[in-house]
């Protein structure tokens, strides 16, 4: 008799691409990745249409993992800056990316998928990701602590970690001043969190030129998929059927 398949569809939704792979119940992929340029503007029907299109070539899985730029809660979407300032609020993601695909969807922010598939489980890890914008998720023992949204906070008099490190700043400032900028990033996180480790995630860490002392780890960029399977490793997760409502939530 055969077994069952417990293959994870990873997919991670990026302001500049949307990527999708296969991978296994430890994380490993299996085969190549899927790519293409994430639309501008990118409102949730099109988001949802382009990657079921993306992931139609690819075999058989059992469950869906999703990583997206903004806050995520209980499979909502709160906010999605880098794809289109409407029709974001409150939209069902992973409700409505499971009734497309017709797998259960688990969908948290990106960097902390990015997180997961770094970590190693012991004390406060931090991820940052580098792309877009700037993402952050911590953990304690491995456990994924509530979502800060540290990409949007002031970090000089007129400018968010996104305006500072984003790619719009690494484009316009040049490599050297970015890295410069990154480190100084670094320095603040540690004295926020005193972080165990850190690790950088995302498109933009091949620009990286930094010497980072040992407790900073530049990961894969592969990372927002493998951790996909420790995503569906977490324990107490709610889905958008279980959560109760958001106070103030519209009904």
């Amino acid at each position: 008799m055969a077994s069952a398949n417990t293959d994870i569809l990873a997919i991670d939704i990026g302001g500049t691409g949307l990527k999708a792979a296969i991978i296994d119940a430890s994380g490993k992929m299996k085969g190549d990745r899927v790519r293409v340029p994430t639309p501008h503007p990118c409102p949730p029907d099109l988001l949802v249409d382009t990657l079921a299109q993306l992931v139609a070539p690819l075999p058989a899985y059992s469950r869906v993992s999703v990583g997206f730029p903004g806050v995520v809660r209980h499979g909502k979407i709160l906010t999605a800056p880098h794809l289109s300032p409407e029709g974001w609020d409150e939209f069902p993601l992973g409700a409505s990316l499971s009734a497309k695909l017709g797998k259960p969807v688990r969908v948290i922010n990106d960097a902390e998928v990015q997180g997961l598939g770094l970590i190693k489980g012991k004390g406060i890890e931090l991820a940052l990701t580098l792309g877009t914008g700037a993402g952050t998720a911590v953990f304690r023992d491995g456990e994924l602590m509530p979502h800060m949204e540290l990409a949007h906070h002031p970090v000089t008099k007129n400018k968010t970690y996104d305006d500072y490190i984003g790619e719009a700043a690494r484009a316009k400032i040049g490599n050297k001043r970015w890295n410069k900028r990154v480190s100084f990033i670094t320095d603040i996180l540690f004295t926020l969190f005193h972080f165990d480790h850190l690790y950088l995630g995302g498109g933009n860490t091949k620009h990286l030129k930094a010497d980072f002392p040992s407790n900073i780890t530049v990961g894969s960029n592969d990372a927002g998929l493998d951790g996909g399977a420790a995503l569906w490793r977490l324990k107490n997760f709610w889905s958008s059927e279980e959560a109760p409502p958001r106070p103030g939530a519209k009904a």
